[in-house]
């Protein structure tokens, strides 16, 4: 296998001007709205389908590589493609980018809510975002789906991981695992042969070490300096937000049991309803949910200021060590790992095991889909659980006309009229505030 190295030509030259690219990337850090299978949604019609900045697969194949890290796989999707266009500046930008204006309205959010303890109108002001984002989550899911389920086999694996995860509750890192295992072993190309390295191995790993090792200081070095200069909840909270990262296989869904036990009942950092209405705050706003880790640990700060300090500013002051202990090491994950990617894919058993993968990322994006469409639809959803089975399944009587409605309405403006994501979003949030204003 041959990763390349920083000036590898496995890395074309950029078809766009840096200058251009960041904008775009700040267009998709300000419209993420929804989590990850929206993010992922949006970022595909913006750099494959519209721009044609990453093959088809090329994107399938970063996805599927994104998915087996620990961290948010749509920011981290998002630095790979700005590395593969510009290098480690392009990535820094747009995985920067990607989780900036969500970080800036978390913290903005989180200084109301101390402040004034009730943030109602932001359940007004995107009731209409998340109708229109379900609408964008369906397309791609349709759109990914024509073009990584060629044939029956990986059509079964996408199946099989969306009932794992939706109907039993499997653990994200056991299904990616067994899809790999399956590709590795079923899908791989009759009469393809491994082809040897043109580069030792010895220089290639080198390589990843060095890379490794220097996001690895810029990820912790910081931190150590907090934790020995600052007051003893600051490196509290780089200590568990660093493991955090290190642990967060499957996005922030598959920790939010962990982190809600440990900030409530052992920290004592925040309430039980503080931590609902944190969850509540990163799923209306832009960027990967796993931004609800800013507001934990701005409140852990506020909460923790002794007399005669400004709980306003050590709440900031934890934010920005959160964000710093949550996203840096994503920038590692990818910097080290991305080079690998193009190498992965041209060994035929590694290649088929990342088909696997692939197959079993539509059924990861069906499952995300299907629960976020839930919750957008139905104020009620509960959990019926009979033996392995755990199931969602919600209130029909609690059916929210309103998102409904206004899903239509986006589905008529994407699908049917053809306007853009960010005509669709601005005009399906205006309709979801005057609503909720007319007491709908």
């Amino acid at each position: 296998m041959s990763p390349p190295e920083d000036a590898a030509p496995a890395r074309p030259a950029p078809p766009v001007s840096l200058a251009e690219a960041t904008s775009v990337w700040a267009r998709i850090g300000v419209l993420s709205f929804g989590g990850p299978a929206a993010q992922i949604a949006l970022m595909h019609r913006m750099v494959v389908d519209e721009r044609r900045w990453l093959s088809e697969r090329q994107f399938l194949d970063a996805l599927s590589f994104c998915m087996v890290l620990p961290g948010p796989e749509a920011m981290q999707l998002a630095t790979y493609a700005g590395w593969r266009m510009h290098g480690v500046r392009g990535g820094l930008l747009a995985g920067g980018l990607f989780v900036l204006p969500g970080a800036i309205l978390i913290a903005c959010l989180a200084a109301l809510y101390v402040r004034f303890g009730d943030l109602a109108i932001t359940q007004a002001l995107f009731l209409g975002i998340k109708a229109a984002v379900l609408v964008i989550v369906i397309e791609a899911l349709v759109r990914v789906s024509r073009r990584a389920l060629v044939g029956a086999e990986p059509l079964v694996i996408a199946a099989l991981a969306f009932l794992a995860l939706f109907v039993f509750s499997v653990p994200y890192p056991a299904v990616v695992a067994g899809a790999a295992i399956w590709g590795a072993a079923r899908l791989r190309a009759p009469g393809t042969a491994e082809r040897p390295s043109a580069t030792p191995v010895a220089r290639q790993l080198s390589a990843t070490l060095r890379t490794a090792v220097l996001w690895l200081a810029i990820w912790i070095a910081p931190l150590l300096v907090v934790g020995a200069l600052a007051p003893p909840v600051f490196g509290e909270i780089a200590r568990f937000f660093s493991v955090l990262a290190t642990v967060t296989f499957g996005g922030a869904y598959a920790v939010l049991a962990y982190m809600t036990q440990e900030a409530v009942a052992t920290q004592g950092w925040l309430t039980t309803g503080e931590m609902l209405d944190a969850l509540g705050l990163a799923e209306t706003t832009p960027g990967p949910l796993i931004l609800v880790t800013e507001f934990v640990g701005f409140l852990a700060g506020h909460h923790a200021a002794p007399a005669g300090a400004s709980p306003m500013l050590w709440g900031l002051a934890a934010a920005v060590v959160t964000l710093w202990a949550t996203f840096a090491p994503c920038f590692l994950w990818i910097f080290a790992g991305a080079p690998w990617i193009d190498a992965i894919a041209a060994r035929p058993v590694l290649r088929a095991a990342l088909a696997g993968i692939t197959a079993a990322v539509v059924g990861v994006i069906a499952n995300l889909s299907v629960w976020f469409g839930l919750h957008v639809l139905f104020d009620t959803v509960d959990m019926v659980e009979a033996g392995a089975i755990s199931i969602a399944v919600p209130d029909i009587a609690t059916f929210d006309w309103r998102s409904g409605a206004i899903a239509l309405l986006a589905a008529g403006l994407l699908l049917y009229a053809h306007r853009g994501v960010p005509l669709t979003l601005a005009v399906c949030s205006a309709c979801g505030v005057a609503l909720v204003t007319l007491g709908l």
